[in-house]
Parts: C-alpha cells; sequence; structure tokens
C-alpha cells in the first residue's frame, strides 16, 4: 500500500476545529495518553509526541463547569513531567511541572482531578521534548461565548534534529534536569543577590515612563536564535495547509495558542479585520486589528465575522523578525484555494508590548497597593547561560509570599532577546511599562521585550511553589526559572 500524507496523519488530528476535536473531559479513564505519532513534514516523515483523548483526537475540548478527572498515561517510553499551562484551579500536587514533582515514568499514569479554568489554554511537556511537539490544545469554553464556530490552531517550530542537539549548536548546557532535583548546576559560585531585590511595598506604578535601563539605547538586539526546518499550524506547513470549513455570514472564534519552543509570531488575519477578546484564556475589552504579537506560551481569542458572499480567507503567524510564516486557511463552500508561499513580501518587527499597553481586562484586579514588589532582572551571559538576578535555578533566591497578599514583579530586560514570563499556577495583571501605568490584560506569559521593564501585579492566592520562568525553552533550560513561594 503506498503511505500518503492522508493515511499518515489518520487519527492525529490535524484539523482542529472543535466541534470535531478532542473528548469531553468527563470521558472514561485514561483520559490523555501522551506516545509518539508520525507526520509528514514537507514530504519527509518526522516522529513527534501526541497527547490524544480516548477518540484519538489531540487535546482536549471541554466546556465550563468541566472538570479535568482522569487518568494521564505516559506511552512515550522515558519519564515525563506535564505542565497543564493556564489552568488555575489546579493545585501544586496536580501538576507535576514544580520544584521537586518528580516524573511520570514510562507506562504508569497519574490520576488528576481540579476544576478546569474558562479559556484557551493548553498543555505541553516541562522539558526538550517540548521541542519535539509533546504539546496540545486545552480548551474550556466560555460559557458566554455565543453562537460562533470555535476553531483552534496550535503553532510550533519544528526541527528535524533532536533538541540536545538544538541546544549544543547554541552552546548552553542543559541545566533543567528533574527541576533542579536532580539538575546539573553551573560550576561558577552563586552570583551574589541583586541590590533591586526590594521586598517593601512599591506602588505598581513604581516604574514611570522614561526609566532608565542604563543606557540600554544602542544595543543589538535579535530573535530567533534557533535555525527551524519549518513552521507548523495545526501540524502542517503551507505547502498543504489546514483547510477550515466555515459558513459565509458566519462568525468565528479563532483561538489561537503559540506552542512553539523559540519563536513569537505576529497573527495576520489578512482581508478580515478581527477583534481580540481575551489573551492567555482571559477576557478583554474588544480591541479591533489584523495584526498581532504572539510569544512562545500565549494565546490569543479572535473574533472574526466571515464575508457573506464567502471565499478562502487565509490567517497567517509570521515569525518574528523574519519574512517566513505558517498558517491555516478559512473558506466557505466551493471556495477557491490557491497555494500559499512560505515568505511574506516584508519581515515581521521584534515583538513589544504594544498590545498589551493598548488591550483593557474586562475583570481588572481589584484597585489595591502591593504588599511586596520584587525586581527580576533579566540576564544574558557566555556560554548561552540565561539568568534571573544574575543566577541560574539550582542557585535562585525563591520569591516568597503569604497566601491573600498582593505581589507585583517588575522585569527588567537589558538582554538582546525578549523574553516571554511565564507564571505557573497564578493569573496575573500587566499594569505598567515605559508607557506608564495602565490597567492591561489579565495573562500568565507575558512579552518582556529587550531594553524594557515591565511591571505584572497578581494575589497570590494558592499555597504551594511555583515556577517562573522565561518560556523559550533554551532559554529555561539554561537557566532562566526561579520559583514562588506562597506560604
Amino acid at each position: 500500500m503506498t503511505t500518503t500524507r492522508r493515511t499518515l496523519l489518520a487519527g492525529a488530528g490535524a484539523a482542529l476545529l472543535l466541534p470535531r476535536f478532542g473528548h469531553h473531559a468527563k470521558a472514561a479513564t485514561p483520559l490523555l495518553n501522551v506516545s509518539t505519532r508520525t507526520l509528514d513534514v514537507r514530504g519527509k516523515a518526522a516522529t513527534v509526541f501526541g497527547i490524544a483523548g480516548s477518540n484519538g483526537k489531540q487535546g482536549l475540548f471541554a466546556q465550563e463547569g468541566d472538570r479535568f478527572a482522569g487518568a494521564v498515561h505516559n506511552a512515550t517510553g522515558e519519564p515525563l513531567i506535564m505542565h497543564w499551562h493556564g489552568q488555575v484551579h489546579a493545585a501544586a500536587d496536580q501538576d507535576r511541572s514544580r520544584p521537586d514533582g518528580g516524573t511520570l515514568a514510562a507506562g504508569a499514569h497519574d490520576t488528576h482531578d481540579f476544576k478546569l479554568t474558562a479559556g484557551s489554554h493548553w498543555m505541553h511537556s516541562h522539558q526538550l521534548t517540548e521541542q519535539q511537539l509533546l504539546a496540545a490544545p486545552m480548551i474550556t469554553r466560555e460559557k458566554d461565548a455565543g453562537d460562533v464556530q470555535d476553531v483552534v490552531v496550535m503553532l510550533h517550530d519544528f526541527a528535524f534534529r533532536s533538541p540536545a542537539e538544538i541546544l549544543a549548536e547554541l552552546g548552553g548546557t542543559n541545566g533543567h534536569g528533574a527541576h533542579g532535583a536532580t539538575g546539573a548546576r553551573s560550576n561558577r559560585s552563586p552570583a551574589s543577590t541583586m541590590p533591586g531585590m526590594n521586598h517593601g511595598s512599591m506602588p505598581m506604578g513604581g516604574m514611570m515612563p522614561g526609566m532608565s535601563m542604563g543606557g540600554m539605547a544602542g544595543m543589538r538586539v535579535h530573535a530567533n536564535d534557533v535555525a527551524y526546518d519549518a513552521y507548523l499550524a495545526n501540524d502542517r506547513t503551507l505547502d498543504d495547509p489546514d483547510v477550515i470549513r466555515v459558513d459565509k455570514g458566519g462568525r468565528v472564534r479563532l483561538r489561537v495558542i503559540n506552542g512553539a519552543t523559540a519563536t513569537a509570531f505576529f497573527l495576520d488575519t489578512g482581508m478580515i479585520e478581527a477583534s481580540c477578546v481575551a489573551v492567555d484564556g482571559s477576557a478583554c475589552q474588544p480591541l479591533k486589528g489584523r495584526r498581532f504579537p504572539l510569544a512562545q506560551g500565549q494565546r490569543i481569542d479572535l473574533l472574526l465575522a466571515v464575508p457573506a458572499e464567502g471565499g478562502a480567507f487565509p490567517i497567517f503567524a509570521q515569525v518574528e523578525a523574519d519574512t517566513r510564516q505558517t498558517g491555516v486557511i478559512l473558506a466557505t463552500a466551493g471556495a477557491a484555494i490557491t497555494k500559499i508561499g512560505d515568505r511574506a513580501r516584508e519581515a515581521a518587527p521584534n515583538a513589544t508590548l504594544a498590545l498589551d499597553e493598548n488591550l483593557r481586562a474586562l475583570n481588572p484586579l481589584s484597585n489595591r497597593m502591593p504588599d511586596k514588589t520584587f525586581h527580576l532582572m533579566l540576564g544574558e551571559e557566555a556560554g548561552y547561560r540565561w539568568t534571573i538576578n544574575g543566577k541560574v535555578h539550582g542557585e535562585h533566591q525563591p520569591i516568597e509570599a503569604r497566601r491573600g497578599e498582593r505581589v507585583a514583579i517588575m522585569f527588567m530586560n537589558p538582554t538582546s532577546m525578549m523574553h516571554p514570563m511565564h507564571l505557573h499556577g497564578h493569573h496575573f495583571q500587566v499594569v505598567g511599562s515605559r508607557a506608564g501605568q495602565f490597567a492591561g490584560p489579565i495573562r500568565d506569559t507575558v512579552i518582556v521585550p529587550p531594553h524594557t521593564p515591565v511591571m505584572v501585579a497578581f494575589d497570590a492566592d494558592k499555597a504551594g511553589n511555583w515556577f517562573l520562568h522565561c518560556h523559550h525553552l533554551y532559554h529555561m533550560a539554561t537557566g532562566m526559572m526561579t520559583e514562588l513561594r506562597v506560604s
């Protein structure tokens, strides 16, 4: 029998149109099965990972009010650390991606039971295997989502090389290990505590417009330090894109997840103007546009109105600071589908905080001064060593808070790259930048551009130890991770 792309993808859930995607959260055990699968990437077979429900489809689709209840089986053949990204109702012991959380052995299973967090979220390994597509959507449809067609787009950067090879090319050493329990540590002495680590009650607006980061304006800025073979949207390149059927005059809620490990994208809705209604699963006041940045780990929900006359409407995801792109096509019945190139005419810009400076949370934090404020200086050192306050994970000084306290964090980034900073177990509000103080969106991952301060605030509402790290996989693996300890 001749092996075709369609037979390779059978059961792989490549087209993530929600009515035929995932499974209900109350399905019988095993709830999810983590294993290998085969994709066709530009005519070449690739073995990657997948996270499938009982119906064989990738990921999970539930309704607000459902619980994540059942077994997660590890059929990968190697130890596994899963992270339920954005699931703020999961207790610390329901997520192995925590300090000393250990690994799920090959052939074993974990049993989970927690209320699902409404919105567009995702799940992924907290190991280098995330590079090999060990990630999937984790969507809980909101009760007030309305009469719209939900369409999920999962973005990846893809390499035929192993993540260990990529890390070696970068010149880095994986110090992540088992989250510090047995991981390798740097041979150099721990850096001294940064003088800016302040446990006082600095107001959220402690960084005012014009705040200097020490003459960084002329320094080099770059992106895309990994050379990838392809960029995928729903497991496909633009050579053979996912064509998703939509109705003439219909309304679509596009739920886009950046599951890439080292790549930020700019979403371009082309001929259709979009309205951003949520980021990282949290509702915001609608903001219209056609181009939106999306860093690693971030999600965005865009409402689109399909033109009454119908047609084919490409949705592009263009690589930050590059011309390369991937995407999907929304098409009405009978629409002609033309071939689309994987290069845009012009390079996309570098990702900035501009979107968050204009977004406003629909349900912002209460008006309250922070009980504690922390300054975190993101660092870049020789040997592809990425630090927080001069230290790699394992040398780090945890952020300490008590349950119920309002915590503010100011990220300062004098490095040459953007860092998408992600906090486990909590959502925070983006509340300040060089643009001043503002009631920005509720997120769990924020863009911290080079040479730019960014402030976030959150209520420490759950006890436990929670990672805070850069969502660029190789920055995290080589040290850019600390932890929040809530007592």
